[in-house]
């Protein structure tokens, strides 16, 4: 049974992890520092602010998953061995599932990372 169709497995599925990581990096970084430029204005704490970072990761980490997961079936679910250097456009489609996989394994890395400030971080400096 197919959930998602052929059609969404293109190019633009190359992208996607890493666009995900570099916006869940902005987000988190851009609100933090936000939160700590006008804490005295706002009407929520630190741990509000954890929270709404650990909501993005959350986010972030699922779509990189299903990105990783449309990769892998892209991929042929790894049945076929790399390299896939021949000049067929069955090849082109196995290099660019191997390569998204890579990139959803980088990104999921970057996005932990990027996230795991929270659990050091209680308070803001000046």
């Amino acid at each position: 049974m197919r959930f998602v169709p052929k059609q969404i497995e293109s190019l633009w599925t190359l992208f996607t992890a890493p666009v995900v990581w570099a916006v869940h990096f902005l987000a988190s970084y851009l609100s933090a520092a936000v939160f700590c430029a006008k804490q005295e204005q706002l009407a929520f704490g630190f741990d509000m602010l954890r929270l709404a970072i650990a909501t993005f990761t959350s986010v972030a980490l699922a779509m990189i998953v299903l990105s990783a997961w449309l990769a892998w079936r892209q991929w042929g679910f790894g049945a076929h061995d790399p390299p896939h250097d021949d000049p067929t456009g069955h090849d082109r489609r196995l290099f660019q599932g191997f390569a998204t996989l890579l990139l959803s394994g980088l990104s999921f890395v970057a996005v932990i990372y990027v996230a795991m400030p929270l659990l050091f971080v209680t308070e803001c400096w000046r």
